[in-house]
């Protein structure tokens, strides 16, 4: 049998674990097994990505605002699109 190779994650995926990560007070071992992510990769891309530059407190636009919000309802929607598969996948192979 062969063993998968190194899955590729999107720079966005990386970045929103970091985040997620960081603002959360949950402990980075749950948040890697939830995203389905070893906590090494996790730690990984903690050191690898810089901690947000933009001053705290800072008002975004509505502009960016709308193109933040855009851009994660997109990731979301795939999310979901993903978990569904995944939850057809295992349910088929339960029976």
């Amino acid at each position: 049998m062969r063993k998968p190779g190194p899955q590729r994650f999107s720079e966005d995926f990386r970045r929103e674990a970091v985040r997620l990560v960081r603002e959360s007070d949950r402990p980075v071992k749950d948040l890697a097994a939830e995203l389905g992510v070893s906590i090494t990769t996790v730690r990984n891309w903690l050191r690898a990505i810089p901690k947000d530059k933009t001053p705290a407190g800072r008002v975004l636009s509505l502009e960016e605002q709308v193109r933040q919000l855009t851009k994660e309802n997109e990731r979301l929607r795939e999310e979901r699109e993903i978990l569904k598969k995944a939850t057809a996948f295992f349910a088929k192979e339960r029976r």
